[in-house]
């Protein structure tokens, strides 16, 4: 089955998307290209290879996504997200410059990299709700899911080049420059943003303002049991799972003991599962729980796989299954939690998804960080196939427990349950 097909890439149809994803893709390179010599620098020249050090810039770093929570979804909502979008982008391009010459200067203490990943954090908190949701006034909702599958697209090709050449750049000109690129790369984003069409735009309703609008988000999902299971699976992957960075640093220096432009290689190997994933679910129609549940257990397999696996090439084949399953996790929660959301109320919706997913990691990378110094990386990767499974089994025991209940419902009523459809309704189990 070919992984393509003429529906893949109907959102690139459109002149908007693909000015954003151009400049998107850009940004993405220098993004992974910071990430990796973030985690190279705690890892190996600000520590003696502790990886509760890398633990605490996740949690620094994506904290923000919790602590900020009702103030994200609300501006999300309520403002310009194409402007919201420009302030974001350009506060994170300069923060990233900073840092990149105190890298170079071979000034940068651990304490510095510990303010700029929180700095980083607060600015992303901001963009990424006002980002996923400005997706739907690119493109429209006939044509969310494909859209947000194409960006996993571009996010993960990116993820192939700038890990690899991250790695090299260490190696041959230092650390700082990754920095310094990844900085310069978020013009690009600003260029697109500029360049958009405004009178082609499809914008969502903009929430009134008024008294508890801040917290109306919390009581919107809190009211609706297929959103609030979606969210615990969420947190089970998201706390414990999806703490890359530790499980690929540590068992590429520790276990295999490879050098900084094998460890870019590996980042760059799972990005082949990601890629494959993020092509074969935009050529999907419509976003099912199904597939929610298909990559919770996928990804319990393929992080036990990573966990045994004897040499560093298997284990770059278990990261290509842990990618192909994480991106159909998580492309299929934002397409799910979206299309059955009140437009005025995504913004507020998609940052507790991103609250759940990322500010967790507060929670959960020091924990798997501890778990990988004292009882090795393989069993930090156990601890994320625990996730996988867990999450799995939560949303069967949901969705069997639905079917029980519209099965009895129907029977007293004498007729079939039907399903509504996904958008503008409740998620599709």
């Amino acid at each position: 089955m070919p992984l393509t097909n003429a529906a893949t890439f109907r959102s690139l149809r459109s002149y908007n998307y693909r000015v954003w994803s151009a400049g998107a893709l850009v940004s993405n390179v220098g993004t992974w290209m910071q990430r990796t010599a973030q985690d190279w620098l705690v890892l190996t020249e600000l520590t003696h290879n502790s990886a509760s050090a890398v633990g605490i810039v996740m949690a620094l770093q994506f904290g923000p996504q919790l602590l900020f929570l009702p103030w994200t979804g609300f501006a999300a909502d309520h403002y310009n997200q194409r402007k919201l979008l420009m302030v974001t982008q350009a506060t994170m391009g300069a923060l990233a410059l900073v840092l990149g010459l105190l890298t170079v200067t071979g000034v940068v203490r651990l304490w510095e990299v510990y303010v700029f990943a929180f700095l980083f954090g607060c600015a992303s908190a901001f963009d990424a709700p006002a980002r996923q949701t400005f997706v739907g006034e690119l493109v429209g909702d006939a044509d969310l899911p494909n859209a947000v599958a194409l960006n996993s697209t571009s996010f993960n090709g990116a993820r192939m080049i700038g890990p690899a050449v991250a790695g090299l750049m260490i190696a041959s000109v230092g650390t700082g420059w990754a920095f310094l690129i990844n900085g310069v790369s978020f013009v690009a984003v600003l260029i697109s943003l500029s360049g958009l069409r405004v009178c082609e735009l499809h914008p969502n309703r903009r929430a009134n303002r008024s008294r508890g609008s801040l917290t109306e988000g919390f009581h919107y999902v809190w009211n609706r049991r297929d959103l609030r299971t979606v969210l615990v699976m969420l947190f089970l992957i998201g706390t414990f799972g999806l703490n890359f960075p530790i499980f690929v640093s540590t068992m590429a220096v520790r276990v295999f003991h490879s050098g900084a432009g094998a460890y870019g290689l590996l980042s760059s190997i799972m990005a082949v599962g990601t890629l494959s994933g993020a092509l074969v679910g935009a050529g999907r129609g419509k976003p099912r729980f199904l597939y929610l549940l298909y990559g919770a257990a996928a990804f319990g397999v393929g992080c036990t796989l990573a966990a045994i696996a004897p040499t560093y090439w298997t284990f770059g084949i278990a990261l290509m299954i842990i990618g192909a399953a994480a991106l159909t996790f998580t492309n299929t929660s934002n397409s799910l939690m979206q299309l059955s959301t009140e437009p005025a109320m995504r913004g507020r919706v998609m940052a507790l998804r991103l609250a759940v997913l990322l500010g967790s990691t507060p929670i959960g990378a020091p924990i798997v960080g501890w778990v990988a110094d004292h009882a090795g990386p393989r069993w930090a990767l156990s601890v994320a196939a625990g996730a996988g499974f867990a999450a799995a089994l939560v949303g069967l025991y949901a969705r069997e427990r639905l079917s029980v209940r519209t099965t009895d419902r129907s029977r007293r009523k004498g007729t079939h349950w039907q399903q509504p459809p996904v958008e503008g309704a409740r998620t599709k189990f």
